[in-house]
């Protein structure tokens, strides 16, 4: 043990309070400021121990504590961690800082004067690698060597160093780490392998990005389009043909469904056509459905959609529908949106103006709208804002696809189709997990799964949950559910109505998706999963405060999550004041009074 009163030898810089150490016996020895000749140099023994090296996906969760003997750490902010990732020129390519945390609560076997002395000694760390750059991107490729950087003020100086982590052989399953890595823009497609060592040399551990992928996915869909007459089509053709067939009379019986999001008669477009064909309405019906916009259109469905949009007294849309929007509306006639989502979360179109992702001031996307449909007068002024159209043309009728909610009949119907049809459902709690996409479109939509820890999730509640993955439609990124835990976890991506999963479910874990209304309306309890909620709020942001808002308790991690579960800490109060608040009517008459506002023009409340 070294005398802790013998001072360090200063630098002759004395604007400079960057001290050096020379470490003993562990890793190299590093200077950080030129070392005056002749000078004597004090030697401190590192202590260090990694406690948990632990990974699912891309991510690696870093546990342990690291001191130099003689020197106290008994306040947090005279020290500070991060983890170098360094490359084979012995560059320092990414830092990532290490939470500190109390010795004793990684190593509880530290106690007595040693816990006191080192007591802010210890650290955690969680990193993604893949989202570890600047601009979200995956590790680059190239291969890296991990080491702590320690930093403690000792008497007024700074003292720096850095250790490799050891030998974290056994944190590694026969010697190994791999996984996968992928990024999405609507440019940009890469997809990494990412392979985690012992590198027995330096004794610490060794990371190795490698690209698997790397290309435009425009590309690729531009050679799908088979030759210049489609474009053309997609992008005049269609408009001359529109305003020519304006020179024929408005039907005023005529109603147009139209969709670039599904391809079948369902969501709200089904239910107010039901309400409309009970009431047996004088209108002639016509629909123009498909499931994407990178759907093809042939040359016959441009014509037949030109007219249709020309000639119909009702254009009702239930999502963005790229083709109307560069169109001027007849006069008499209407642009209807039965926006899919209930009430107002995060902030969308307009909203989001200066943003990324966000439009362009000069953008026509949704200006057209002559009707919007939604839920309750007090989110009437961001949809207006979100879609660049006067408060006036905002309708609070409510949703007509949350009538159901209202309706025992149907519910016990479906219920009973879900049992038949996945008995699995009814042996056991379900736990339905549906975030929404991460990305700024269609084209960039991805969700990041390894944030789940799919092997805790299981060994903690697999003997009283089943959890069900619906991941959101637009999300590109593939992802399998390991085969051990397939009596556990069980994929719904592709079940159309997630409205009716809800009727079997006990548990909603979601994050910033709209799906959190309809759910609230069976007062049933919520997690809400924002392990990037900070991020969401720089980028994407809500129309309230996001910690105040939600109908349930917000969790970072999966341990938070399990926790919550078991401790059923669901804040079930905030669900009441949350639907009163952005649902005026909870009747299940939504259907109903759009068919009369909207269509009918009758403005009287129905009840």
């Amino acid at each position: 043990m070294i005398d802790e009163n013998k001072d360090i030898e200063k630098d002759n810089n004395e604007n400079n309070s960057i001290q050096y150490a020379a470490l003993q016996g562990r890793g190299e020895i590093r200077n950080y400021v030129n070392a005056p000749q002749g000078k004597d140099r004090v030697y401190y023994n590192s202590v260090k121990k990694i406690t948990a090296l632990e990974w699912y996906g891309s991510i690696l969760k870093i546990s342990g504590f690291c001191f130099l003997e003689g020197i106290n750490i008994f306040k947090e902010d005279i020290v500070k961690k991060q983890l170098a990732f360094v490359n084979d020129d012995n560059e320092t390519i990414f830092s990532i800082s290490l939470r500190d945390v109390l010795i004793d609560q990684i190593d509880p076997t530290i106690g007595g004067a040693e816990k006191e002395k080192y007591k802010w000694a210890g650290f955690e760390g969680f990193i993604n690698f893949s989202n570890i750059t600047d601009d979200n991107k995956p590790l680059p490729a190239d291969k890296y060597l991990v080491y702590i950087d320690f930093e403690i003020e000792h008497k007024l100086e700074i003292i720096k160093f850095r250790l490799p982590l050891g030998n974290i052989e056994s944190y590694l399953r026969q010697g190994f780490y791999s996984t996968a890595m992928e990024y999405f823009s609507a440019k940009r497609e890469l997809k990494y392998n990412l392979m985690a060592t012992y590198n027995i040399a330096n004794k610490t551990l060794q990371i190795e990005s490698i690209k698997l992928k790397d290309y435009n996915p425009k590309i690729f869909q531009e050679r799908k389009r088979f030759n210049y007459l489609y474009r053309f089509m997609n992008k005049i053709g269609y408009r001359i043909l529109y305003n020519i067939f304006k020179i024929l009379p408005l039907q005023k019986n005529k109603i147009l469904f139209a969709s670039d999001s599904r391809d079948d008669l369902s969501g709200n477009f089904a239910f107010v056509y039901n309400e409309m064909e009970k009431r047996h309405l004088n209108f002639n019906y016509h629909f123009m459905l498909k499931s994407g916009t990178t759907q093809e259109r042939s040359f016959s469905e441009f014509i037949k959609l030109s007219y249709h949009l020309a000639t119909a007294k009702f254009i009702v849309l239930d999502d963005f529908y790229p083709l109307v929007y560069p169109l001027k509306i007849r006069k008499n006639a209407e642009l209807v949106q039965l926006w899919h989502a209930v009430g107002a979360f995060k902030t969308f179109g307009f909203s989001r103006l200066g943003r990324p992702g966000g439009p362009s001031p000069k953008s026509k996307n949704h200006r057209n709208y002559t009707k919007v449909t939604v839920s309750s007068k007090n989110v009437a002024k961001h949809y207006a804002e979100g879609f660049g159209i006067d408060i006036e043309k905002v309708y609070p009728t409510g949703i007509p696809r949350t009538d159901v909610f209202f309706d025992k009949g149907y519910q016990k119907n479906i219920r009973q189709q879900l049992y038949q049809e996945f008995p699995f459902l009814k042996e056991k709690k379900v736990i339905l997990f549906a975030p929404t996409f991460r990305g700024n479109g269609k084209q960039s939509a991805h969700y990041p799964i390894n944030m789940l820890n799919f092997k805790k999730l299981y060994e903690h509640l697999k003997d009283e949950y089943v959890f069900l993955l619906k991941i959101h439609p637009f999300v590109r990124n593939d992802y399998s559910i390991p085969y051990q835990y397939r009596d556990f976890f069980y994929d719904f991506s592709h079940y159309r109505e997630v409205n009716d999963l809800l009727f079997v479910t006990d548990l909603l874990i979601t994050d910033y998706s709209s799906v959190c209304f309809e759910y609230a309306l069976l007062n049933k309890p919520m997690i809400f999963f924002g392990f990037d909620v900070e991020d969401y709020i720089r980028s994407r942001d809500f129309y309230y405060d996001f910690q105040t808002f939600i109908p349930g308790t917000l969790v970072r991690t999966t341990d938070e999550m399990i926790e919550t579960i078991k401790s059923k800490n669901f804040n079930m109060e905030k669900i009441k004041p949350f639907v009163n608040y952005f649902f005026d009517d909870l009747d299940g008459n939504s259907s109903k009074r759009v068919v009369e506002q909207i269509f009918l023009d009758q403005s009287h409340n129905i009840k």
